[in-house]
C-alpha cells in the first residue's frame, strides 16, 4: 500500500497517483478548476468540533490523534475505499494545513496504514 501526503498548494506530480482531498472545507485561495483531484473525501476529515478544539496546537497532537481515530472508526466505508485504492496504486492525501507534521492527513495516513493505536 502506497500512501503519500501533500499540501494542496504544492504542485502535482505524476508520482502522486490518485489525488484525494481529505479536508472538510475547500483550500483557501485555490480555484476548484486549478486543483487536480481524483476525489474529495470529506467524510475522513476531522469534525468541525475536533478541528476547532485542536487548532493545530502541537501540544494537543497525541490527544488529537486519539480523538480523530475514534471519528475515523465511524467512517469505515470511506476508510475502506481509500485503502482499496491504495492497494491498487499510489494515493496522495491532499490537505491545506500549513503544519505538515501535525496535520490530520499525516494522522489519516497512519490510520490507513494500520499504524494507529
Amino acid at each position: 500500500m502506497s500512501i503519500k501526503v501533500k499540501r494542496a498548494y504544492d504542485p502535482p506530480q505524476a508520482s502522486d497517483g490518485r489525488r484525494l482531498l481529505v479536508d472538510r472545507i475547500w483550500p483557501r485561495g485555490v480555484k476548484k478548476d486549478e486543483l487536480p483531484l481524483d476525489g474529495w473525501v470529506k467524510e475522513v476529515a476531522p469534525s468541525t468540533q475536533l478541528r476547532k478544539w485542536y487548532g493545530h496546537d502541537p501540544a494537543k497532537w497525541p490527544a488529537f490523534q486519539t480523538r480523530y481515530f475514534h471519528e475515523l472508526a465511524e467512517h469505515s466505508d470511506a476508510v475502506r475505499n481509500i485503502r482499496a485504492q491504495a492497494r491498487k496504486g499510489t494515493v496522495t492525501l491532499v490537505f491545506a494545513a500549513r503544519d505538515v507534521q501535525h496535520s490530520h492527513a499525516v494522522a489519516l495516513k497512519k490510520y490507513l496504514e494500520g499504524k494507529a493505536r
